[in-house]
């Protein structure tokens, strides 16, 4: 009975690890870069698939194939380009520690002569 109980939290352990897995891959954040490329990937995904769907829509002169192309074009870029996968953080942020903070001097606005007066009129 003990060695179905340890197998049994195994499974559960090894079930809550892919699920943690799964779940940072959704909510942590992406890079900048990994933004952009995101961006493009999806606009150039949705637009190949509309030009697919639209000739093949034509040629076989049905609205509905049509449309099920786009639909699934749609459906395959939200799955490639929603989800935080890790090719889109290969530049990680390197953020200034605070304490490293007060060692480098603030930046000051630039201050420029004075204004002239302009005539009223």
């Amino acid at each position: 009975m003990k060695s179905l109980l340890l197998k049994h939290n195994r499974n559960i352990s090894a079930a809550a690890g892919s699920t943690v897995k799964i779940v940072s891959i959704l909510i942590s954040p992406m890079d900048w870069q990994g933004q952009k490329l995101a961006e493009h990937l999806m606009q150039l995904l949705l637009v190949c698939f509309a030009v697919v769907a639209f000739i093949t829509g034509y040629v076989l002169g049905s609205f509905q194939t049509m449309m099920l192309i786009y639909a699934a074009g749609v459906v395959l870029t939200s799955l490639l380009v929603v989800p935080n996968w890790p090719f889109f953080n290969r530049h990680s942020l390197n953020w200034l520690d605070p304490s490293e903070a007060d060692k480098h001097p603030k930046p000051h606005p630039a201050i420029s002569g004075p204004k002239k007066k302009t005539a009223k009129k």
